[in-house]
């Protein structure tokens, strides 16, 4: 094999990789620019703050049920 050969063929392995590596990166990061496509770093995000989001209410909805209920009580035996 010559060097020229050897030299186009390990430039179009490269050009391949490098076309590889701007698509991981896309999809990590997202869409540059105008953002319609976020990446899975925003979308981990999103999930995180909604998983946060989530057990805020259910402990409020645990706190107003038990709230109620020693309320309920509280009526129930003082009559």
């Amino acid at each position: 094999m010559s060097e020229c050969s050897q030299f186009e063929h390990c430039q179009k392995q490269f050009e391949s990789l490098h076309e590889k590596l701007d698509r991981l990166d896309e999809a990590i990061r997202g869409t540059p620019g105008n953002g319609t496509r976020p990446g899975i770093l925003v979308r981990l995000d999103r999930l995180e703050q909604d998983a946060k989001r989530q057990s805020k209410l259910i402990w409020l909805i645990i706190g107003a049920v038990v709230t109620a209920s020693a309320s309920g009580a509280v009526a129930l035996i003082t009559g």
